[in-house]
Order: C-alpha cells, then sequence, then structure tokens
C-alpha cells in the first residue's frame, strides 16, 4: 500500500471541513437533534477531518501553526470513542464557529484543483 502524504491528508482534511460546510448551510442548532441523516453526516464529516489530522506529521503541523491540532485530533477520538455521549451544543459550535477559520487556514496549504 502507497504511504499518503502530508498534502493528501490536508486536502482531505479541507474536502471534508467543506463537504461540513455545505451539509450544515441553511441548517440551525436544532437539526442536529431532530435529523438523524444531518447528524450523521455532521458527525462523520468531523471525524474525518480529525483523522486526516491525526495523520499528518509533525513536520507538517509545524507548517500550521494556525491550526488546533490537538484539538481536532481530540475531536475525533471523541466521536468515536465517545460516540455516545457527544455534546450536540459542542458540534454545533464547531460548525458555527470553527469550521471557517479552518478551511481558510488549509486553503493557504493546499493548492487549489487545476481547472477540468
Amino acid at each position: 500500500m502507497a504511504k499518503v502524504d502530508d498534502a493528501e491528508r490536508l486536502a482531505h482534511m479541507l474536502e471534508y471541513a467543506r463537504m461540513a460546510q455545505r451539509i450544515s448551510a441553511g441548517r440551525q442548532r436544532e437539526h442536529l437533534d431532530t435529523d438523524v441523516e444531518f447528524s450523521l453526516a455532521i458527525v462523520r464529516a468531523l471525524e474525518v477531518v480529525g483523522e486526516a489530522a491525526a495523520q499528518v506529521s509533525p513536520a507538517g503541523r509545524a507548517r500550521a501553526p494556525g491550526i488546533p491540532w490537538p484539538q481536532i485530533v481530540g475531536l475525533r477520538n471523541r466521536i468515536v470513542h465517545g460516540y455516545d455521549t457527544l455534546d450536540r451544543k459542542r458540534i454545533w459550535d464547531i460548525i458555527s464557529a470553527d469550521l471557517d477559520p479552518l478551511v481558510t487556514e488549509l486553503e493557504k496549504l493546499v493548492p487549489p484543483e487545476p481547472p477540468a
């Protein structure tokens, strides 16, 4: 199996952070409680962001000190190991306050896709 490099992990983080933004657009906090598919999609997107972050090398992380690496990886661990006690208010806070700055930081690191 080929080793995945930091550039690909950062691209995965950006892709899934953007996906979480798209999925949550026009939604409200209550939707995390009432729409199972929405909740599952958001939690899964955040899980992938955290898993990809966990795979970025220390050197890759050092290139992006504006990214809260321990918190992102910690959220992934909380999602995976504490799935039955997730704080939906915290998930909403991440969606509404933390995704935009994360995407901005990742966009500095990930080159744009060439036009098709």
